[in-house]
């Protein structure tokens, strides 16, 4: 994965920078990485990483992993 750069607290990043960072903390969504990892990792805030996610045209997934899909299926009930 690219190095995101260091950011201040209220820095602005703008143009085909902001581009470029939302397009990088995408990829990073894309492969499995959950909001609150990509902040660990970056040092962002969750709504920076999430304004960033949205304006790259993320779709996000649902919230809680696995937990609730083997009560939609049927798994696991009697």
């Amino acid at each position: 994965m690219a190095k995101t750069p260091e950011l201040a607290r209220n820095q602005r990043v703008t143009g085909a920078e902001r581009a470029k960072l939302g397009s990088e903390l995408l990829k990073r969504y894309q492969k499995g990485a959950s909001i609150r990892e990509i902040c660990s990792e970056t040092g962002y805030s969750i709504g920076r990483v999430r304004r960033l996610l949205v304006d790259a045209g993320v779709e996000f997934r649902g919230r809680g992993g696995t937990q609730g899909r083997s009560r939609k299926d049927g798994a696991g009930s009697s």
